[in-house]
């Protein structure tokens, strides 16, 4: 039996296991997948909007903990910014190296515990270090997730249910403001215990989605490519026999899969082959998931930075009302990739991508216009903050599944740690720094300036997204992109027929078919 400690013995097979999981339809198993990996998103808009709301009652004496709003909105995000970049690099090559399962288990415990630790601060210095913990986590958990769901999700779903999943950050980020109003009001909870609540709040939560993940198999493409093709083989055969007992009783059967695809199996591919293979082999793409990610980046920070501040100078909203505003521009950031994602399949990648992109610089461009004339008040500024959104959410979602779909699946995980952490240092480094200073003056011209910097880098990302997307919809990912470890079937048939040859009876059963 092949094992993943002896994957580099050479071996060549011949399989249709990625056709097989491509040409299911959907299930209950699926959204068993959908939830017990996408859910964690919910966590993380959760976390960061958290943070920033309850940020002034952190500060007041009585909190229990020595710090200043400074502190949590400036110390403390940057050092969860920078832990969810270090670690998104940090565990994406592990999740390449050692599997999709093993590393999002890894990241959500890192998250869970030190999620769990950050409600229990009693120091600053101890807040700021599971501030960075947690981020560490939370960036493992891109590219683990986006990795596992891309490879297990049929090609003909794949767009929307990942652009849903990236998407529910929002769900997260309206729960947060909520929840923030509940912590925050002192007549309900201790002023030093409310917000210790809403980080243990967080953890119970990562428990729950820890115990579902338990159930979710790893990747049948992860293990075929790395020698364990028997295992791959009982997990397909396995989902194959729950959809068909599911579907069975409507009277549906499933479609003959079509398509094979040999392998060179291997332990591991170095990391300079993976730099080579995405920065020269598919340097048109990394240009395309540069553009979308720094795009997406600048937007938001344009919008979402100062949004308090813009409220609270321009339209003398009470502080303490500003995250009912920041629900509804939430709201409209979920329903965007909600109700656009089934588009990215079937009208195509290209056409969406790069419209979703335009069409929200374009609307913030309008909206910088009406803000200079002064036509604009908290609620209609409000109104236009989701319609903008409504359009980049889904581009922002779309994002991530480009660069988790156009790149090789031995170079997957990495490619989107490495453009998450890009577009996440952009976002959260060079957007502060930019966009603090405009929203911050008070002067209507150096806000609207901030808008139109964040629009038309969204605009020459779709541009950019108009010339270079990959049409990627209802392709298997290994069409879209071939496998390193992809042989020549022609060329190798000699090495397959020894292979099956020198193998039992049931390992040839599940490794060539």
């Amino acid at each position: 039996m092949t094992t993943a400690d002896h994957a580099a013995t050479g071996r060549t097979v011949t399989t249709d296991i990625p056709a097989r999981l491509d040409r299911l339809p959907w299930s209950r198993w699926h959204w068993t997948i959908v939830i017990g990996l996408g859910t964690v998103w919910i966590l993380d808009g959760l976390e960061v909007t958290v943070v920033g709301n309850i940020a002034g009652r952190l500060s007041e004496p009585g909190s229990g903990l020595p710090i200043t709003s400074g502190q949590v909105t400036g110390l403390a995000a940057a050092l969860y910014v920078a832990g969810a970049c270090i670690g998104a690099l940090f565990w994406g090559r592990l999740t390449d190296k050692w599997g999709r399962k093993k590393l999002f288990m890894i990241t959500l415990a890192v998250y869970l515990a030190a999620t769990a630790l950050t409600a229990v601060s009693f120091s600053t210095w101890w807040f700021f270090t599971f501030r960075f913990l947690t981020g560490f986590g939370i960036g493992g958990e891109y590219a683990a997730i986006n990795s596992a769901i891309d490879e297990l999700i049929p090609a003909q779903y794949r767009g929307r249910v990942d652009l849903m999943i990236n998407g529910s950050f929002w769900l997260g980020a309206v729960g947060g403001s909520l929840l923030s109003i509940v912590a925050l009001d002192t007549s309900i909870l201790p002023k030093d215990l409310g917000w210790r609540l809403t980080f243990a709040l967080g953890a119970v939560l990562a428990l729950v989605i820890l115990l579902v993940r338990r159930h979710v198999p790893e990747s049948p493409r992860w293990l075929l490519i790395h020698g364990r093709d028997e295992e791959a083989e009982r997990i397909v055969t396995s989902i194959e026999e729950r959809v068909a007992a599911e579907k069975g009783v409507t009277g549906e059967r499933l479609a003959e899969p079509e398509g094979e695809i040999t392998i060179h199996q291997r332990r591991s591919v170095s990391f300079a082959e993976i730099a080579r293979t995405v920065f020269s082999k598919y340097r048109r793409r990394a240009v395309l998931g540069f553009s979308l990610f720094i795009g997406q980046a600048f937007l938001y920070n344009a919008i979402t930075f100062g949004f308090g501040a813009i409220l609270t100078k321009f339209y003398d909203v009470p502080t303490g009302n500003t995250g009912y505003y920041f629900a509804v521009i939430a709201i409209g950031n979920f329903m965007g990739p909600l109700l656009l994602g089934k588009l990215f399949d079937t009208v195509g990648r290209r056409v969406m991508i790069s419209s979703t992109y335009l069409l929200s610089g374009l609307l913030l461009f309008g909206t910088a216009w009406l803000f200079d004339q002064g036509s604009l008040n908290a609620a209609t500024l409000t109104a236009c903050w989701c319609a903008v959104l409504f359009f980049a959410s889904a581009g922002a979602s779309s994002a991530y599944l480009t660069v988790s779909e156009i790149f090789p699946m031995e170079t997957r995980a990495m490619s989107i740690a490495f453009f998450y952490a890009l577009g996440t240092a952009a976002g959260g480094i060079s957007g502060p720094l930019l966009f603090a200073d405009l929203t911050g003056t008070g002067k209507v011209g150096d806000t609207v300036l901030a808008f139109q910097i964040g629009a038309t880098l969204m605009c020459l990302a779709g541009l950019v997204a108009a010339a270079l997307a990959v049409r990627a919809e209802r392709r298997s990912l290994e069409d879209v992109a071939r496998p390193l470890t992809a042989a020549d079937p022609s060329a190798s048939s000699a090495s397959s027929a020894s292979s099956a040859s020198s193998a039992s009876a049931s390992d040839s059963a599940s490794a060539v078919r």
